[in-house]
């Protein structure tokens, strides 16, 4: 059975191109298109791994991602950012929320701006799924 790939982004055109890219190399694409619905695919799917938009509504990248690592059922699923947002502003937003008494979690095990091309998306997910 071929490993499972969590897609979520709340643009149709990115999961399609994410989707697309994944089944390409051989996996299987999930998609869900906030937080929410990624955290319940999570959950239900157990994916092998996470693309993960940073700004969505109903549940931003930043939500997902803590409460993803800040369980330990899921802290094993490595987490793809890809975002227009820069890394440094994902990584102040993490640590703004732990100022405010989260508790801090890990960084993301990859961020990747927005454009991304195929064969970099590529070569990224064969790093955690080979």
């Amino acid at each position: 059975m071929s490993k499972k790939v969590l897609i979520v982004d709340d643009d149709p055109d990115v999961r399609l191109f994410n989707a697309t890219v994944v089944e390409e190399n051989g996996y299987t694409p999930i998609e869900a298109a906030n937080g929410e619905d990624g955290l319940e695919l999570v959950k239900k799917e157990k994916p092998d791994l996470v693309l993960l938009d940073v700004l969505m509504p109903k549940q931003s990248g930043i939500r997902f991602y803590r409460e993803l690592k800040s369980d330990e059922a899921f802290l094993d699923i490595p987490v793809i950012m890809l975002s227009g947002v820069a890394k440094r502003t994902f990584l102040r937003s993490q640590k703004a929320l732990t100022e405010f008494g989260d508790k801090p979690v890990p960084e993301p095990e990859s961020y990747l701006e927005k454009p991304v091309e195929p064969d970099e998306l590529a070569a990224e997910m064969e790093k955690f799924l080979k």
